[in-house]
């Protein structure tokens, strides 16, 4: 039986850096750390690489898990550029939040980009953003 969903995955060059947005700008809490050498046959299945290695860290937002890889090997291919939201995949990462518009300043002032202002729409107001690796992260608040 499905039980539902448990967490959403990103990839980042560098953990920390990441860890610094999402647990000390966002506010998650770090829930678990792990991570294994290279030459661990289990990770290499499961994760379908030959020879990996990270470590990594589970971050809890009120009822929700993100967790967040930095591998050491093997390489990840280069990106080009920015994702953009209608690229094939997961396109963002919400996170629902009160007074958006207090938010919305707190993290430009902290120097997070945005693609425009805060959004009116029926329920509320939404705006888009990106995170440090250019993922883009959506703030909404329904009222």
């Amino acid at each position: 039986m499905i039980k539902g969903f448990h967490h959403a995955a990103l990839a980042t060059p560098d953990l920390d850096r990441c860890l610094r947005f999402y647990r000390d700008l966002l506010g998650c809490e770090v829930a678990w750390e792990f991570g294994w050498p290279r030459g661990t046959p289990a990770a290499d299945a499961i994760t379908g690489l030959a020879g990996s290695a990270a470590r990594a860290v589970m971050l809890k937002l009120g009822g929700s898990f993100l967790e967040v890889f930095e591998f050491s090997s093997p390489p990840a291919p280069p990106t080009a550029g920015r994702r953009p939201v209608h690229a094939h995949g997961i396109t963002h990462v919400a996170i629902e939040v009160t007074g958006l518009h207090g938010e919305y300043a707190r993290l430009v002032a902290a120097g997070v980009e945005f693609h425009c202002p805060p959004q009116a729409q029926e329920s509320g107001f939404v705006v888009y953003g990106r995170d440090p690796d250019g993922n883009v992260l959506e703030l909404i608040e329904y009222t």
